[in-house]
């Protein structure tokens, strides 16, 4: 049985697709907003719901020397920013355990990035705050043992727990993504998200070298997801990709960001109207 979790004013898991979009981290006030202004237009217009996403600090990154993003304090703000101004529920990702408490205050949904995927500590401070917990599913963990993160969340008496599958290793730079994963998961109990703009991501490349992603695959890998019955679609989205200060290569552009939004909501009516084509 799939456990709906509130977000705002809507039901991940419900009747209507979710979508979590953004920038890969937070450059700015203006590109977070136009981001955030067209994104909630388009998903409004499909009837689907929306999560705006960026983090405020990107603590994996290839270098010392690429942008970390604004940090805790201006990024909470910019993310509060933009909650009130549009209305829509915000997530950034979380690498700490002290780092919790305060972005609790703030934020609609605590994103463990998914190399913590298994770090226990940040699992449980983020449990223990109530909130949503989306939880991205490790490049290198079978999906069946992201079981071992649903039950930290759980032991801590929350159950608004969300699930992202982000691909798998295959080799040592790219990604694979195995489709029977979305179904495996689900059956944890929890509402899944397919990120499909950091599964075509390729390592080993500075994000701004288009070597390191392949987003002409975007479009065809979020209508599998969708019809393989997700309850969400993860999508990076910039204005300007190619001057974006961090997965450069992989964000899809927000001007194709409606048509996109508007193939995988089809796909999505067409599954539900099959019996068992999302199975509760």
């Amino acid at each position: 049985m799939i456990r709906t979790v509130k977000v705002g004013d809507f039901e991940v898991g419900g009747e209507r697709l979710t979508i979590i979009g953004g920038p890969c981290v937070i450059e700015d006030v203006d590109t977070c907003m136009e981001t955030a202004r067209q994104m909630k237009s388009f998903t409004g217009e499909l009837g689907l719901n929306y999560i705006f996403k960026s983090s405020f600090a990107k603590d994996n990154r290839s270098s010392a020397t690429s942008y970390y993003g604004p940090g805790l304090d201006e990024g909470l703000d910019i993310l509060a920013q933009v909650r009130d101004r549009f209305d829509v529920p915000v997530l950034s990702d979380l690498h700490y355990p002290d780092q919790v408490e305060k972005a609790g205050e703030v934020l609609d949904v605590i994103q463990i990035p998914a190399y913590l995927s298994q770090q226990t500590g940040l699992v449980l401070a983020a449990g223990r705050t109530g909130k949503p917990v989306n939880v991205k599913k490790g490049q290198f963990i079978a999906p069946e043992d992201m079981k071992g993160a649903v039950s930290k969340i759980r032991g801590t008496g929350n159950d608004n727990i969300m699930l992202t599958e982000r691909g798998s290793c295959f080799g040592y730079r790219r990604l694979v993504v195995d489709m029977r994963s979305l179904p495996i998961m689900r059956s944890l109990g929890c509402p899944i998200f397919f990120d499909v703009t950091h599964a075509i991501r390729i390592y080993g490349y500075p994000s701004s070298d288009p070597r390191g992603g392949e987003p002409e695959f975007v479009p065809c890998l979020a209508r599998a997801a969708t019809a393989c019955g997700v309850d969400g679609i993860f999508l990076e989205v910039h204005p300007e990709p190619s001057r974006a200060k961090c997965d450069a290569a992989s964000m899809l552009p927000l001007a194709e960001a409606r048509a996109l939004l508007e193939e995988v909501s089809r796909i999505d009516s067409l599954i539900r109207g099959f019996e068992g084509g999302k199975q509760s």
